[in-house]
């Protein structure tokens, strides 16, 4: 992964070097923290040891019965899915089992997909660590059954990802469905690079212990200086960024592949920094689509933002052809790839002209090496920027409100927050 903050040193706002440098001793503490996490096994740090204690082979192992599977249907919610959609998307090609999840538990949509879906040759991957997560279990509910009407037994088609205890690990065990351990103390958000976010992968074929070194490459790069770290760099950049006015960061891929990773992004980055009335907004947007919807936004509207652009330095390519047509035979004899490496610049150096922060993440490829790069690489970044604005990134309490206050609707327990849900004002206009 490459990391180049030069736009983001002249902007409004923007962090000066002078700035960076004296911000490289924090950084150089947050590291001697992070480090000694790592070293603990601490809750959340774990995370970042996962490209050597990862085991890919019990993976395969899990995954083997289900190679022949003509789809995977991932059922989890959150960091339970996002992780493996990445990197499905990212690496997916015709020939893999086409990959999809079901990480809501809106009926319509529900419905749709398993009534397209050839349940006889679906592997089903159903995900919580706790076991009890109220939407995960409900749609697996829903599958199962699902899959009774077809006639199709469904502890054929099934395996689970769980922790030790809970309603799924003891319902593998009834069935004896495979099973993968959630690794301890990886929050889900931190564990597309463990068990939850490889089983897909895995099962359409991928390289899964490519996936691990390219991680594995960017932990080595991790050191005291933000100067020497890519991961560091970015990490740094946008805590100094925000400290400076750019609440929101827009993550924009120049890679249809990359799509999907901005949804995690957006997960990782407001799941684990927005707390204590801190934090940086994610935003998702996708180049060169994007430059002709929110682009303008970027450029002319509020000075709170830093855009970030990333790019492989190496894809395939497709020849655009000549044409006689007035005005087009620039085009002509070009590529697409060139055109989008074109719009990609354009880009930067329209918001660097309009004082715009950005900055530029390339990988070589997106390939297994490059993903597990791109994914590591972001994790660390955060992990940095919370321990810079003295955030706990690991923890989600907002989110476990929430999950409460539906629990104690539904009828699943006493729970005070749903109280909540009566007490709501009411404006309605008709």
């Amino acid at each position: 992964m490459y990391v180049d903050l030069g736009n983001a040193l002249e902007t409004t706002p923007g962090v000066s070097r002078d700035a960076l440098a004296r911000l490289d001793a924090h950084v150089a503490d947050a590291h001697d923290r992070i480090e000694a996490g790592r070293a603990n096994d601490d809750h959340g740090y774990a995370a970042l040891n996962l490209p050597e204690t990862a085991d890919p082979d019990a993976v395969r192992a899990a995954v083997d019965p289900f190679a022949d599977s003509e789809a995977v249907l991932t059922v989890g919610i959150g960091g339970s899915a996002l992780g493996a959609a990445t990197i499905a998307a990212a690496l997916g090609g015709d020939d893999d089992a086409d990959a999809y999840f079901l990480d809501n538990v809106d009926p319509e949509r529900v419905t749709g997909l398993l009534d397209d879906l050839p349940l006889d040759e679906t592997a089903v991957n159903v995900v919580s660590r706790s076991g009890t997560t109220a939407e995960t279990l409900a749609n697996f509910l829903v599958v199962r059954d699902a899959m009774d009407r077809a006639g199709v037994d469904w502890t054929d088609r099934t395996f689970v990802t769980t922790g030790s205890e809970g309603n799924l690990r003891a319902l593998a065990e009834r069935h004896d469905l495979p099973a993968l351990d959630v690794p301890e103390g990886v929050p889900g958000r931190f564990s597309a690079l463990s068990t939850v976010g490889l089983a897909v992968a895995a099962i359409q074929g991928h390289d899964l212990d490519a996936v691990l070194a390219g991680a594995g490459d960017e932990a080595d790069r991790l050191s005291g200086s933000l100067f020497e770290s890519p991961a560091y760099a970015y990490g740094a950049a946008c805590y100094a960024l925000a400290q400076r006015g750019a609440a929101v960061n827009a993550m924009m891929p120049y890679a249809e592949s990359l799509e999907e990773f901005a949804e995690w992004f957006a997960q990782l980055w407001a799941e684990s920094l927005g707390k204590d009335g801190l934090g940086q907004t994610p935003a998702r947007a996708l180049g060169a689509t994007d430059q002709h919807s929110q682009l303008q936004l970027y450029r002319a509207g509020p000075r709170d933002k830093l855009v970030t652009l990333v790019r492989p330095r190496e894809r395939e390519d497709r020849a655009i052809p000549e044409t006689d047509l007035d005005g087009l035979g620039y085009l002509g004899g070009g590529s697409l790839g060139e055109l989008l490496d074109a719009e990609f610049e354009a880009t930067e150096a329209s918001l660097a002209a309009a004082g715009v922060p950005n900055v530029r993440v390339e990988l070589d490829r997106v390939d297994e090496r490059g993903v597990g790069e791109l994914l590591y690489g972001m994790e660390a970044a955060c992990v940095l920027y919370g321990e810079l604005a003295g955030v706990d990134a690991f923890t989600q309490p907002a989110v476990e409100w929430g999950k409460r206050a539906a629990r104690g609707l539904l009828g699943g327990g006493d729970f005070p927050e749903a109280e909540a849900v009566g007490e709501k004002r009411r404006l309605v206009v008709d």
